[in-house]
């Protein structure tokens, strides 16, 4: 069989995939994105392979339940060990013209043997020059990704915070099992999703929603069975957007040790009857904690509008 650096899921939005919005919520997206991109990974690698990392994917238009739901995974640049997978999710009404582009975004996997350790994959070679395009892109956004890896990693988070903060706690089920026996990477960006949400909510006392999640890291694997535990911090708002760090940990229920798993930052806005978004009000940094936490949510705005073709929409920086 001919090997192919694409895949296409296509499906129906399920009533059980209904937020609490009143449509399909972010996390579950999310979900949908790690499974199309999983799969063109291990097709081309021939391998299992490991989520490491999620880029900036927005959320525009919502999914409703009874859409028909389409989630194109592509292949557009591999490294050593990585597959480098841009993701498009798609939706529209069964009876309509066609599908519309929600949201799309670039999501990194890495080959791995049985022994967990990385493994070399095909290369893939673009042909056309939308291929070439694509390939260019993606190597050129490696940088920027490093950087804001590195801006993450380099902050801490204590008590002395005072910013709204959540934190759930959990057993990882066996339900969540992926194909390698590990948490699949999708539950995680769910469970991150729903932190989210409990946190601004609190904060704003609307309802709201993801609009944006960015540099989701997965640091190492979380087994069936670790305790969970997703914090949930306010760092930045703007007018309408609140910006969310989210921690996710883990550890075994014997020990008390717990170590960190995932980290990224969701961007959450509370929208009223229409779906429109609403000012929300502003957070006013109290701690040197909050002061640097703030500014550091402000020097990513600043990284990620440097990524070649980037365009910041308005909900982040405003």
């Amino acid at each position: 069989m001919d090997q192919t650096n694409s895949v296409t899921l296509r499906f129906l939005a399920a009533p059980t995939d209904l937020g609490h919005s009143g449509s399909v919520d972010a996390g579950t997206v999310l979900e949908w994105v790690d499974k199309a991109a999983y799969a063109a990974a291990v097709g081309w690698a021939k391998s299992y392979c490991v989520t490491a990392y999620v880029g900036n994917i927005h959320f525009s238009d919502p999914v409703n339940v009874g859409d028909m739901v389409e989630v194109e995974a592509t292949i557009v640049y591999t490294g050593r060990s990585s597959l480098h997978i841009q993701t498009v999710v798609s939706s529209g009404d069964v009876k309509g013209s066609g599908p519309t582009m929600r949201s799309r975004c670039l999501v990194i996997f890495v080959a791995v043997g049985e022994d967990g350790k990385p493994v070399p994959v095909p290369t893939y070679e673009p042909s056309t020059p939308e291929e070439i395009s694509r390939r260019d892109a993606a190597i050129a956004r490696i940088a920027v990704r490093e950087e804001i890896v590195e801006a993450m990693r380099g902050q801490v988070y204590t008590d002395e915070g005072t910013a709204e903060k959540v934190v759930l706690r959990f057993l990882a089920a066996p339900t969540d099992v992926n194909w390698g026996g590990k948490v699949h990477g999708g539950t995680v960006m769910d469970w991150i999703d729903e932190a989210a949400y409990v946190c601004s909510a609190r904060y704003c006392g609307q309802d709201t929603v993801a609009v944006f999640s960015g540099g989701v890291r997965f640091y190492r694997p979380l087994l069936i069975g670790d305790v969970v535990e997703v914090e949930a911090r306010l760092v930045y708002t703007g007018n309408k957007g609140m910006h969310i760090a989210v921690h996710v940990r883990s550890g075994r229920p014997t020990e008390d040790e717990m170590h960190l798993t995932t980290y990224c930052l969701t961007v959450m806005v509370a929208r009223d009857e229409t779906g429109t978004a609403v000012a929300v009000p502003g957070w006013i940094p109290r701690s040197e904690e909050d002061r640097r936490l703030e500014a550091h949510a402000r020097e990513l705005l600043e990284i990620r509008g440097r990524a070649p073709g980037n365009r910041l929409p308005n909900h982040l920086i405003s």
